[in-house]
């Protein structure tokens, strides 16, 4: 039998680092990755044999817990028909109403038009040349600690992988292009003011994670969004909302629906999606108004295609997960983090461990200090040294968790009391091995 490091080994020979993605490396937590053969409901099971409790949830997509037997029938259905067309399908017309419809909140539909294409990053660069292109300006604003995918303009300060491997950003990005976003504190509306009063006229969007989740959770605090859009409305400007991680995650209708449920009153100009909306599999899209959308060629002059775009096994995946998202799949959902996250605070606090754990409807993440995190300079101030002894405790007990301390915990709605349980005895182990951790 194959071991871990023997895969490992193997992939670092033909893969830059033996991996696909950087955070998979273990390279905040130290030892070898976990190589997944498998994965079944709330576990996955590596190459050695050993079964794990999974709360990465490939990052989020496996709302249902993994290979759901009717996600799983449906890809292999559309499978027996082909693997891509490079033409349009129905399948692709039938995902986009029903995304639709899910941001139809008591009438205040949230997106009129849906485009599909393949990945997250796809998603938000397209969003913003929309957004250049309707306003016919060039500089955005993002916020520091938030992950919009790696294109160009977007990785300074970006949380995610960028934040796990200790990077101010990305080499290889040219600085006339990193010029062209501001980076703001989150949840600094001073910041936001200052930021368009520097630079009037010249501002086509703010782009923000509609809740903050890869530099560990970080929730807006009350009001933010709505004061984003108003801000931007008011100076001529775009916001485009980033729901790839909290879209159809934390609610039917995403972190957007959730606000919308509270009272508050804000619509996105933009949205982009990516996780959930594909299954597990690589789907994302962008939606928005219409006047915006059809901007989009073929209709516009903003350009953007994608071979794979509306792959059909991807929509097939994603119109079962949406389809089969109901309430009392949510209802679980929270109920088992809400369980988690407060066995999570008992066992640390039980060993006298800083910590605050910050929560995003069902997201959640420990950062290890007593004060709140309100922003990235929050998240980067605690002792994220106290995690890879923690992270391999629970290993170690077979409960696997984001190799990264900037990142969010995710439940599915496989995680029964029974799985839970065994995650809630894990934990007293875990903190005991954070309290011991030397610096």
């Amino acid at each position: 039998m194959t071991t871990n490091d023997e895969a490992a080994a193997r992939a670092r020979a033909v893969i830059p680092g033996g991996v696909n993605s950087p955070v998979r490396a273990f390279g905040s937590v130290g030892g070898t990755p976990r190589s997944i053969v498998s994965a079944r409901g709330a576990t996955v099971q590596d190459i050695a044999g050993r079964e794990y409790i999974d709360l990465v949830a490939s990052w989020g997509p496996a709302l249902l817990g993994h290979a759901h037997p009717e996600v799983v029938a449906t890809v292999q259905d559309a499978a027996t028909r082909g693997l891509s067309f490079g033409a349009s399908t129905l399948a692709e017309t039938e995902l986009a109403e029903l995304v639709i419809d899910r941001l139809d909140v008591d009438g205040i539909r949230g997106i009129d038009r849906l485009r599909l294409v393949s990945t997250g990053t796809e998603a938000t660069m397209t969003a913003i040349r929309i957004a250049r292109g309707a306003t016919g300006r060039d500089v955005i604003i993002k916020f520091a600690g938030h992950y919009h995918g790696h294109s160009d303009g977007l990785l300074a300060e970006s949380g995610s992988g960028v934040a796990t491997l200790g990077l101010p950003g990305s080499a290889g990005v040219p600085a006339d292009i990193a010029a062209l976003t501001l980076v703001l504190p989150y949840n600094d509306r001073d910041a936001v003011r200052t930021a368009f009063a520097a630079h009037p006229g010249r501002i086509a969007a703010i782009i923000t994670e509609a809740a903050g989740a890869n530099a560990g959770v970080l929730a807006p605090e009350d009001g933010f969004n709505r004061f984003l859009v108003e801000t931007a409305h008011a100076n001529g400007a775009l916001v485009i909302v980033d729901e790839v991680l909290t879209g159809f995650r934390v609610g039917a209708a995403g972190w957007w629906g959730l606000e919308r449920a509270a009272g508050e009153t804000w619509t996105p100009d933009l949205v982009t999606f990516g996780k959930v909306i594909g299954g597990g599999m690589p789907l994302a899209a962008i939606g928005g108004r219409t006047e915006l959308m059809e901007l989009l060629a073929p209709l516009g002059p903003v350009y953007q295609a994608g071979t794979l775009s509306g792959n059909p096994l991807a929509v097939a995946a994603g119109h079962a997960t949406l389809r089969l998202a109901d309430a009392d799949v949510y209802a679980r959902i929270d109920r088992a983090s809400a369980a988690v996250s407060a066995a999570l605070h008992d066992a640390l606090d039980a060993e006298g461990v800083a910590h605050t754990i910050s929560h995003a409807g069902s997201l959640f993440s420990v950062a290890f200090r007593d004060a709140p995190v309100r922003d990235y300079d929050d998240a980067r101030a605690q002792d994220s040294w106290r995690y890879p002894p923690f992270f391999h405790a629970m290993l170690d007990a077979g409960i696997s968790l984001p190799p990264s301390v900037f990142e969010a915990w995710f439940l599915t709605a496989a995680h029964d009391d029974d799985i839970i349980d065994r995650i809630v005895t894990a934990l007293p182990d875990a903190a005991r091995a954070a309290a011991a951790a030397q610096h």
